[in-house]
């Protein structure tokens, strides 16, 4: 009985053990799992992680480049905050000469209490934007230029016009998702 039991075990799992040893050594082992594989909710994430299509396609109309193309980030400081767009390729003349068009364009028109723009392309009135349009004497806006792009500086002296600039620049981290610090260093 012994020997009928393993000649049948030996014709049942002797030819996948023959065809495992076959394979080359690179399909034996399992691949490696990718974030997409590990994660059931990946898609999900992705999309949360990245700012909606339709405030990408009003950017594009209200701010002159592309929003895939470009890096956002919005920087908390103690005496206010700065928006800073580069082009993803420092080689993008294109991109890099629009955003600092732009930009100085935003610096001039913050200045004047216009953030038509930002509406414009959150389709809301973010936060601080009544108070910043309200305190817009005691706000100090200027533009720089950087390697792929440019910076508007916001600052201020005045307590209640920092307020409203965090919760400006706290709203478009998270409206663009870009991942910067929330809180002021």
């Amino acid at each position: 009985m012994r020997r009928s039991f393993f000649a049948v075990a030996v014709c049942l799992f002797g030819p996948f053990t023959l065809v495992a040893r076959q394979q080359p050594p690179n399909q034996q082992k399992e691949k490696p799992k990718s974030s997409e594989d590990m994660c059931p909710m990946h898609d999900t994430h992705a999309q949360a992680a990245t700012p909606s299509t339709a405030m990408n396609e009003r950017g594009e109309k209200g701010m002159g480049f592309s929003q895939t193309t470009t890096t956002h980030h919005f920087l908390m400081r103690s005496d206010g905050g700065v928006i800073q767009v580069e082009a993803n390729d420092l080689t993008d003349a294109k991109n890099r000469d629009n955003i600092r068009m732009h930009l100085a364009h935003i610096a001039q028109a913050f200045a004047n209490g216009d953030f038509d723009i930002p509406m414009f392309v959150h389709d809301t009135v973010p936060p601080g934007v009544p108070e910043m349009r309200r305190l817009r004497e005691k706000i100090k806006y200027s533009f720089a230029e950087t390697p792929g792009g440019g910076r508007v500086i916001l600052a201020t002296p005045d307590k209640a016009a920092l307020d409203a600039i965090h919760k400006f620049l706290r709203f478009q981290i998270e409206e663009h998702k870009t991942g910067d610090p929330t809180d002021v260093p």
